[in-house]
């Protein structure tokens, strides 16, 4: 399976990532990154991920020992982390944020008293959309990022189904920067399902950023 995601992988055009920011506003004629996510790990035993990039290679990978922990590590293809993904929780109640941190924080994602046990503060927070009332223009959100956990103004908006494996992460002026779309194969009978799919991601929008946000609504919505 790995090698015929490969082969298929390197069919797509590939431009090299910007790790200078997020997302940078300057307008870019250059090609979309596309990385074919395989959502398995390749390590027997475990749950995960699988990212492969257009040139056939590793891209990304996610190792979980156990269903659903409460904090992911996203590594690049050599293992080293990038980000670590963690769920806040309040006490003995869960609410519906989640943290980004920079590289691996360990095993100290526990939350006591409200706050994360780590002396790294978090790159962004991601709140899932729960509005028991939504209002009709907001029933396709899915999730809101946040710079910092006070900010009230979000930095990016994902709409979408990630059930559907459809799904856009648009910034504040609604330009979409990164897309999750179903793969379909290069013939008819075959068929990937929902276990293997696109991540679309614009020039100056880094991926690595756009496959945290897989593995956000991968906790929320599986």
């Amino acid at each position: 399976m790995l090698h015929f995601l490969k082969s298929t992988s390197r069919t797509v055009h590939h431009i090299q990532d910007h790790d200078e920011h997020y997302y940078n506003k300057k307008d870019s004629n250059e090609t979309c990154i596309s990385l074919t996510v395989w959502r398995k790990s390749l390590i027997f035993s475990c749950s995960g991920f699988t990212v492969i990039g257009s040139d056939g290679s590793l891209a990304y990978r996610v190792d979980n020992y156990t269903g659903r922990p409460d904090q992911v590590v996203l590594m690049d293809g050599w293992g080293n982390p990038i980000f670590t993904i963690c769920r806040r929780k309040k006490l003995w109640l869960v609410d519906n944020y989640w943290l980004v941190y920079e590289g691996e924080i360990g095993k100290n994602c526990k939350n006591m008293n409200n706050n994360i046990k780590s002396s790294k503060k978090p790159v962004f927070c991601v709140r899932k959309n729960v509005s028991i009332i939504r209002q009709t223009k907001k029933l396709d959100v899915l999730a809101y990022v946040y710079s910092e956990m006070s900010d009230k103004r979000q930095t990016y908006i994902v709409e979408g189904s990630y059930t559907h494996r459809s799904c856009k992460i648009l910034d504040e002026s609604k330009r979409v920067l990164g897309e999750i779309k179903k793969k379909e194969g290069m013939s008819s009978s075959v068929s990937f399902g929902l276990e293997v799919f696109h991540l679309m991601v614009k020039p100056g929008f880094e991926s690595r950023f756009a496959m945290a946000i897989v593995l956000l609504l991968d906790q929320m919505f599986s």
